[in-house]
């Protein structure tokens, strides 16, 4: 019989097929003494088994390209801490096999991480995996992670680690559901990049059995089990219908009365920009400088190498806006060279400009380098600041972007509720705005973004994070600015829908979601699009926001 389960939908489309589960996790190794002789063979398998799991996590990087490079290349570093290392040693010194030396270390760590506030706590989940791979080539068992399978299948896992995310196989995976996460956590990011539909947050998703035929609408967030003739021909003709209205889509993003709203790109690097491209970006809206500097937290990357960088993206894009971020740095994305390694909560510590501005050489030479990299050619080149909070913080920016000589216009994030409470103060120092919905909903709720207990906080639906949108943008039309949307809220044609009736004047997204949201915002007029936001803006829970949004875009 048919039931229905619901989660989070976040990333668009409909997949049919059978459940295939994710390998279960590595059982703990047993606990057993090895002769003191044996102690310095046991740490070499171990220091092996590290630097075979590191190397392994660092190529998965390299292949996948962009945001998963990063993730990766981070879960690496967690392999090679030294900390964790030395504390496997001592463990072995004193009797342990190796295996279970690294199984008890890292559980040590993870107790650090999961009482160091919640956004290390969200890390939690990358430490399991880095540890199941460490173990599983100790005691010579297959990694956890994707099943082997000849027919393509729906996947459901407990989560999805990113070193599994980065390379799924859209031919085989034809979508993916996990009883974790959120709307902004790594899988639901890596999926939307990679076009597979996918639901998170599903209570009860591991109880599915395998083989059991499951119907995934990554938009609505629903799961369909066992779905009836009626409901797939329902769902398959949806699907078509997208794919047709996707297909005749082309040219700049605008609502059908001729209201313009440039639809542009995030990237993580170089390596994303072909996608961006092709699926006709308008520009770059979100260019993360992360990748650079991530590839040694224990040095900045030289100006010749981010000019290098920096230029190679600045070039695919001529007579087009690329708006560059400086880098952001803390929280999950530690640099041992420039953010603290003590604080108690790093989220709401110095991360962001706030670092920048600790370390005024490090931005120095990023704004000489992108001033350099755009020098001649015929770009638009905008650079914003992460985690802006107040007018200071903008004119502290704005100088230093000044002071290098850099062409151009200068702005500011807005991610930190008070940004866009006095986003008229902000603007009186930058030239335009751009909101990061994620770390705005985060600060906004309190709600870490990697959590999924917290996962309905997340919601970019949430009518309180969309009064802060409408804040911003009336700010921004007020002093004559422009005032963007980056966050993965733009990837949601509908939402894209409600952001242009609030009055943000772009919107930013995953290449994948380019076409649906162009395609989308072409059937409605931007009247339309002002009552869906002020519909919107009138309940009190996401599930209504969408509802009052679906039903005055539909007529209904």
């Amino acid at each position: 019989m048919e039931t229905t389960l619901r989660g989070v939908g976040v990333s668009h489309g409909v997949a049919i097929g059978e459940v295939r589960h994710m390998g279960t996790a590595v059982l703990e190794p047993p606990a057993r003494q090895v002769p003191a002789q044996d102690a310095g063979s046991e740490q070499a398998r171990a220091r092996q088994a590290v630097e075979a799991v590191a190397a392994d996590l660092t190529a998965r990087g390299n292949l996948a390209g962009g945001d998963a490079q990063a993730v990766l290349e981070a879960q690496a570093m967690m392999a090679l801490d030294p900390e964790l290392m030395s504390d496997v040693e001592r463990r072995v010194a004193v009797g342990s096999t190796a295996e279970r030396a690294v199984y008890d270390a890292f559980a040590s760590y993870r107790a650090l991480l999961a009482g160091a506030g919640e956004y290390l706590a969200g890390r939690v989940a990358d430490l399991d995996d880095v540890r199941n791979r460490i173990v599983a080539r100790l005691l010579g068992v297959p990694m956890p992670g994707v099943p082997d399978s000849d027919e393509p299948y729906v996947l459901i896992a407990r989560d999805l680690a990113p070193a599994d995310t980065a390379l799924l196989d859209p031919t085989l995976v034809l979508g993916f559901v996990t009883e974790e996460g959120g709307p902004t956590s790594h899988s639901a990011i890596l999926a939307r990049a990679l076009g597979v539909p996918a639901v998170v947050a599903l209570p009860g998703a591991g109880e599915l059995a395998e083989g059991t035929v499951v119907a995934v609408d990554g938009s609505s967030g629903e799961v369909f089990v066992s779905p009836g003739a009626r409901r797939r021909a329902e769902l398959e003709a949806a699907a078509a219908e997208r794919k047709a209205a996707l297909a005749a889509s082309h040219g700049p993003g605008a609502t059908s009365d001729g209201h313009t709203v440039p639809l542009l790109a995030n990237i993580g690097g170089p390596s994303d920009v072909p996608a961006a491209v092709e699926a006709g970006a308008e520009g770059v809206g979100l260019f993360r400088t992360e990748f650079l500097f991530l590839d040694d937290s224990r040095r900045p990357p030289s100006e010749s190498e981010q000019v290098e960088a920096y230029r190679s993206v600045l070039e695919a894009f001529p007579g087009r806006r690329v708006v560059v971020r400086v880098l952001d740095a803390g929280a999950d994305k530690p640099l041992s060279f420039l953010t603290p390694g003590d604080e108690p909560n790093p989220a709401l510590g110095v991360r962001g400009l706030r670092s920048l501005l600790e370390h005024p050489e490090v931005l120095r030479t990023q704004l000489s380098a992108l001033a350099t990299a755009a020098a001649g050619l015929p770009v638009h080149l905008q650079v914003m600041a992460p985690m802006v909070a107040d007018r200071a913080d903008a004119r502290a920016f704005a100088d230093a972007c000044r002071a290098a000589g850099l062409p151009g216009t200068f702005g500011a994030m807005v991610e930190i509720p008070s940004a866009a409470l006095r986003a008229r103060s902000v603007l009186r120092e930058v030239e335009f705005l751009s909101l990061g919905t994620n770390d705005l909903a985060q600060y906004t709720f309190a709600a870490d973004r990697q959590v999924g207990a917290v996962a309905r906080w997340q919601d970019p639906w949430q009518p309180a994070l969309l009064d802060l949108v409408a804040f911003a943008a009336e700010a921004a039309r007020a002093e004559g600015k422009s005032c963007g949307v980056c966050g993965e809220a733009a990837a949601d044609p509908l939402l894209a829908c409600v952001l242009t009736g609030l009055g943000v004047t772009s919107l930013s997204m995953g290449a994948a979601s380019i076409p649906y949201v162009r395609s989308t915002l072409a059937k409605h007029t931007l009247a339309q699009c002002e009552r869906a936001g002020a519909a919107a803006r009138a309940t009190d829970s996401a599930q209504e926001a969408r509802q009052a949004a679906q039903g005055v875009l539909s007529g209904e």
